[in-house]
């Protein structure tokens, strides 16, 4: 029995079909706080991603100004150690501009399959927080830098490496620009089967 969508239903489905193409990864962002209340809404709505055996692998460090500022000063020092100082101030300056941020991590697992189905949830689970974000307005970038992998960080999270990875830092903000982007036309990365 083939289910025929009302067009109420297909409004809500093309809405939702713009919301996820309209979502785009943001470098620049104006200096104006979000509602950390919103941050938390979109909190509760990540961790509804599908999630095999409800292992709810995923925490989030809402990360307050003088954890930021930890944060930019330790980017500074490990990408001056791995590129120049000229480099580790530019990604500093960088970093520092960025008026929110969030780190995701997810639990480890010594069995490899659970590792990459929790990843996987966690992915989700982002996903999940930057289409809600971004249906208010607020921009995200979904960053995996070189010091979400140094110790020093885990360190400044009270986080440790032998139990979570960090999946990433997602920065957020209100836009100061949206940019553009295009995919590779949809029958390129569809094979139909009998």
């Amino acid at each position: 029995m083939t289910i025929v969508a009302t067009t109420q239903d297909r409004k809500q489905l093309r809405r939702l079909a713009e919301r996820i193409r309209s979502r785009r990864t943001t470098k620049l962002f104006l200096k104006q706080a979000v509602d950390r209340k919103l941050i938390l809404d979109a909190i509760e709505v990540a961790r509804w991603a599908p999630n095999h055996h409800v292992t709810e692998p995923w925490h989030f460090y809402v990360l307050g100004s003088q954890k930021i500022a930890e944060c930019v000063e330790l980017t500074r020092i490990v990408v001056t150690e791995i590129k120049d100082a000229k480099m580790g101030n530019f990604k500093a300056d960088s970093a520092a501009a960025i008026p929110g941020w969030l780190v995701v991590t997810c639990s480890k697992s010594d069995d490899e399959l659970t590792q990459r189905e929790d990843y996987a949830s966690c992915a989700c689970a982002i996903q999940n927080l930057m289409l809600y974000l971004s249906e208010a307005g607020v921009a995200t970038k979904w960053t995996t830098g070189p010091v979400t992998r140094d110790n020093r960080f885990y360190a400044l999270l009270d986080a440790d490496p032998d139990e979570v990875m960090v999946v990433g830092i997602i920065w957020y903000g209100y836009p100061k620009i949206t940019p553009e982007q295009s995919r590779m036309d949809v029958s390129k990365i569809i094979t139909e089967t009998d």
